[in-house]
């Protein structure tokens, strides 16, 4: 297991396999490989309309990692009862809008404290890690703290948008907060993850912050592996993690 963790988001294999409705390509086969290539975990969402992974898929992906599942999910009833049944490694719950085109911003969880609090308690009695993905902010992240969650998901979408849009002064002020937003959330005790729109040229900087313990990717890593394969995406993402923490 790497200092810093790299879990393998493979929800883009299931949106193209969706596109003709057929089998292939299989997001498990694509685990099965991101497994083989370093990836110290696997991350799936299952989202409510089901656009790209599907419960059959979960259901395989259990039975075939040897690697942790991460399962990504709204906190609705339904998905809970679908956690509760297969009892992934970790749960991170994320915000969910139908009509958005991938998740944006973090959960509101300073504002619906209470009924996070009543969801989430079942998932960490039967054992799962509940991971909550928030943005860099220190309200919600004390809140995630009051509700029991064990970890906190930075958002870094803001800054790899801001980043590939070339507006410098709003990358280095995102990566300024969510560098102390990584302290803060390490000083309440809550493990550190960071993900979303990370790619070769924005993961080093995330990696450098030392109470980062692990980076999900999946977006720019399934669709690098257009160009290069998978293996190499991977294993390139995981030498530009590991290069900046010798």
């Amino acid at each position: 297991m790497h200092d810093l963790r790299l879990g393998v988001n493979i929800d883009h294999v299931a949106t193209v396999r969706n596109a003709r409705g057929g089998a292939y390509p299989d997001p498990v086969r694509a685990a099965k490989l991101a497994e083989a290539a370093g990836a110290d975990g696997i991350t799936a969402h299952l989202r409510e309309d089901r656009r790209h992974i599907s419960d059959r898929d979960i259901e395989a992906l259990t039975e075939a990692l040897e690697a942790p599942l991460n399962f990504e999910m709204a906190a609705t009833e339904e998905m809970q009862r679908i956690a509760l049944r297969h009892r992934p490694h970790a749960v991170c719950i994320v915000p969910e809008k139908r009509e958005e085109r991938t998740t944006e911003g973090g959960l509101e969880v300073a504002r619906e404290e209470n009924r996070l609090a009543h969801f989430i308690a079942p998932l960490r009695e039967a054992g799962c890690r509940v991971s909550i993905f928030i943005a860099a902010d220190a309200r919600q992240i004390e809140a995630a703290h009051r509700i029991g969650a064990q970890v906190v998901e930075l958002h870094t979408g803001a800054y790899c948008d801001a980043q590939a849009e070339g507006r410098a002064d709003d990358r280095d002020r995102e990566l300024d907060s969510l560098r102390e937003m990584s302290a803060f959330t390490h000083s309440l005790g809550l493990e550190v993850h960071a993900g979303h729109g990370l790619t070769f040229d924005t993961v080093q900087p995330i990696a450098a912050f030392p109470e980062v313990k692990e980076l999900n990717i999946g977006h720019f890593i399934i669709a690098e592996a257009i160009f290069m394969g998978l293996d190499p995406a991977i294993r390139e993402m995981r030498r530009l993690m590991d290069e900046v923490r010798r």
